[in-house]
């Protein structure tokens, strides 16, 4: 694994997702074209493309042999070891109905593991960054994920694929957890849910079948803020999963949150 590439990757990541952020910006509450993108409800803007242009240019121009695979443009080049996962505006449900609660996504993966996240919330200005092996940082500063004395009195965030938005055992986990906890978040945002937790403003997620590109960077951060992250049996994921069914927490909170997230799953309630 080249440390330059990983380098020089940094930092245009840096310069693009800022210039496709500050689209979204501008635009928020002024867009024009708003359409439905699949049967499960979710929706595209123009801000969606125009970011997206912005960033798939500038990296084929600086890496043109890696593949793209981007939220709206799909997949662009030949497979390769470098695979960039690109979501242009995250939140979007979010953006059209003028919630400010909205991100850019970026991750280079090498080999089908992320070494590169860098997300990137507009509204208030906040810059993640985390490189596989150095840590997590917002605006510079290094952040971590935080232990609480009471885990119950904690915020937990929720993450569901769009496919599954009624599946039985997910709306039963969904409700277990929400009575539970003093709050269960579904910000229609993973990245910057991911982020919060590696910032330590929450203090989990239970994430069920949510695959895309808004996730690997999110488990970077996490995991170079000293979250762990663990499937529904308890082992540690690494790599890529189509259908994912994710723990993420402080490493104090693993066994607790994994107990609640099984009898949330074999209960009624």
């Amino acid at each position: 694994m080249d440390q330059q590439t990983i380098q020089f990757a940094k930092e245009l990541s840096i310069k693009i997702i800022q210039e496709a952020g500050l689209i979204a910006k501008v635009r928020f509450d002024n867009f024009i074209e708003l359409r439905s993108k699949d049967e499960f409800g979710d929706v595209v803007t123009e801000v969606d493309h125009l970011a997206e242009e912005i960033i798939i240019k500038q990296i084929q121009a600086a890496f043109p042999t890696h593949q793209i695979h981007s939220e709206e443009a799909g997949i662009i080049g030949s497979q390769n070891d470098w695979l960039w996962l690109i979501d242009p505006l995250d939140g979007t449900n979010n953006f059209a109905i003028g919630l400010p609660v909205f991100t850019t996504s970026i991750t280079l993966m090498y080999k089908r593991t992320p070494v590169l996240g860098v997300v990137y919330e507009p509204m208030t200005d906040r810059l993640f960054v985390s490189v596989m092996g150095e840590g997590t940082y917002c605006n510079d500063k290094p952040i971590q994920v935080k232990s609480k004395p009471n885990l119950f009195k904690g915020n937990i965030g929720w993450i569901q694929g769009h496919k599954v938005q009624n599946d039985p055992r997910a709306v039963k986990l969904r409700q277990f957890i929400d009575v539970r906890f003093k709050r269960m978040m579904r910000l229609w945002a993973p990245t910057l849910q991911w982020c919060m937790l590696a910032k330590g403003d929450i203090d989990g997620i239970v994430l069920f079948n949510s695959e895309g590109d808004d996730l690997y960077s999110g488990v970077l951060m996490v995991q170079e803020a000293g979250g762990v992250v663990i499937d529904f049996e308890g082992n540690l994921f690494a790599g890529m999963n189509e259908e994912p069914y994710l723990i993420a927490c402080h490493p104090d909170h693993k066994e607790e949150l994994m107990r609640i997230v099984r009898e949330g799953l074999s209960r009624d309630i």
